[in-house]
């Protein structure tokens, strides 16, 4: 049966992007990849499916439970539809682009798709933007990540965004140096991320003063960063402190204007985190708009990147008004036409003899007509 409603019903998560948002979408992301570019990262274009164990190497196993797998009929071997591309882009900086100088700076755009949306994104299909610098342990390459997602974002005139910085290994260090037991380690690190307090005065006298300090070093980073740094740490897990420090310090002299927060508890959604860590928000958003930090290639080489999720950027960005339409009657010129959209406008050519040009061009959503003497009327 030819039901055009059923024709319509997607599966949950996914849905068609129509017009003016499809275009709006494309347009915000060659913004991003300018941006990118003039900072000198080159793009780089990974395919959406690839051999599975692949797509699972390094960072791509926290993520496993999200992918499509497929039966390759050429091969007979599994292969996954990507879920994040960051693992791409980490498999081609190891392989192909293997004896490229470092550091490496590439950038990329292109749709994902997971098996789940969450509550914050239920979306499973949409499209990652962002950038990974390659073969750098410098703090300065944090630093630059960071400016360079600022710069993004000021480029799309988001207003209000803020960045939140984290240790995901924070937690983990400070258990390895007191001697934890692992069970117990991953449940207090699990109960400050959910910011348990109350679960968190059940860890002993040595551990548990820590996680509740920790817990109150969060917020705007004037207030939260003197908090963790009078904590009393073990030797790595100070070093890890202070190397956060130092990239605040970077950040505050590049970019004093910088909206800066800080939540060291935090490590949901970086899993394959090795480092410093941050999250892209907006205010009065859905979402983050972007997630990014440190982490290591599959051949132990380090690395560090962003990635922002259009659907979320999307919202942050400002309505933009509605470009003018021109309507070229029927048998107007090729050349005329030329002209027009080279002076700005976007042309609407008529297919065939109109009774009334100005209903014609209503009809077609267009602001404008041509009149017989090549003049521009606006539509009434």
């Amino acid at each position: 049966m030819n039901n055009y409603s059923e024709k319509g019903l997607l599966p949950a998560g996914l849905a068609d992007m129509l017009p003016p948002a499809a275009a709006a979408e494309a347009e915000v992301s060659e913004a991003l990849m300018k941006v990118f570019h003039d900072n000198g990262y080159h793009r780089i274009k990974p395919p959406l499916i690839e051999f599975e164990e692949h797509l699972l190497e390094g960072a791509g196993e926290a993520l496993s439970s999200q992918m499509f797998r497929v039966m390759d009929p050429v091969s007979h071997r599994m292969m996954g539809i990507r879920t994040d591309m960051t693992p791409q882009v980490a498999r081609v900086a190891t392989t192909r682009l293997r004896q490229e100088e470092r550091p490496l700076r590439l950038s990329y755009s292109g749709q994902v798709l997971r098996v789940h949306g969450s509550q914050l994104r239920p979306e499973r299909q949409f499209t990652q933007t962002g950038v990974e610098l390659v073969g750098s342990a410098e703090i300065s390459a944090d630093a630059e990540l960071i400016l360079l997602a600022a710069e993004a974002m000021e480029q799309l005139n988001v207003r209000d965004f803020s960045i939140d910085l984290t240790l995901p290994t924070l937690v983990p260090t400070i258990c390895s140096e007191l001697e934890i037991d692992a069970d117990i380690a991953a449940n207090a690190r699990e109960l400050l991320d959910h910011k348990d307090a109350a679960q968190l005065s059940g860890f002993g006298d040595i551990l548990s003063p820590i996680l509740n300090a920790l817990l109150m070093a969060a917020g705007p980073v004037g207030h939260a960063l003197p908090q963790l740094l009078a904590i009393d740490l073990p030797a790595k897990a100070k070093q890890q402190v202070l190397e956060l420090q130092k990239l605040v310090m970077k950040l505050e002299a590049a970019a004093p204007q910088l909206s800066l927060t800080l939540d060291p508890g935090e490590y949901r959604g970086f899993e394959y985190q090795t480092g410093l860590s941050f999250t892209l928000f907006a205010r009065n958003v859905r979402g983050e708009l972007g997630r990014g930090g440190r982490y290591h290639l599959v051949d132990g080489e380090t690395a560090t990147g962003f990635t922002l999720y259009l659907d979320s950027v999307m919202r942050a960005v400002p309505k933009t008004e509605t470009q003018d339409r021109l309507y070229l009657p029927f048998g107007t010129l090729q050349e005329d036409g030329r002209k027009f959209r080279e002076q700005g406008w976007v042309t609407v050519a008529g297919l065939k003899e109109e009774h009334s040009q100005v209903a014609e061009a209503k009809r077609q959503g267009c602001t404008h007509f041509l009149t017989a003497d090549d003049g521009v009327q606006i539509v009434r």
